[in-house]
């Protein structure tokens, strides 16, 4: 019998291994994959709502931050260094851990100063950390 059989005197294992069920399982691998890929890939489209928020009431204790396009840095309307922000933000985390940061930035700023004054505030312990923006202009 060329197949093999049950018992055709053939007593020995057979010395080759069959690829055929490991072949079979690694085509279904790849279809699927090959389904799945392109829905990974691409974002959900969402048409996030536009709403405008209550203006937030400023006390004397709340901190302003503002970054002009030229990326300067200014502290309660005082220029000052980015060097010196991460300090000056960690003595106001030991005085009050509560205290209120109030981040403005204008549209053409880049982001890369915006990074930095959040990784300061994050490396100080900031725990409030508020983006200032013009309310929205209704015609």
């Amino acid at each position: 019998m060329a197949f093999g059989g049950l018992g055709g005197g053939r007593e020995q294992p057979m010395a080759e291994m069959n690829v055929i069920p490991l072949v079979d399982i690694m085509l279904v691998l790849l279809v699927i994959f090959i389904i799945t890929a392109p829905v990974l890939t691409h974002a959900v489209k969402v048409d996030l709502p536009q709403a405008s928020s209550a203006p937030n009431e400023t006390t004397p204790d709340t901190i302003t931050l503002a970054i002009d396009a030229a990326g300067r840095l200014y502290w309660n309307d005082a220029p000052m260094e980015y060097d010196a922000l991460q300090d000056r933000l960690a003595k106001l985390v030991r005085i009050d851990p509560e205290t209120e940061v109030h981040l403005r930035a204008e549209k053409t700023t880049p982001y890369d100063n915006v990074a930095r004054v959040l990784a300061a505030g994050r490396n100080a312990g900031i725990v409030r950390l508020g983006f200032v923006m013009e309310p929205e202009r209704r015609n």
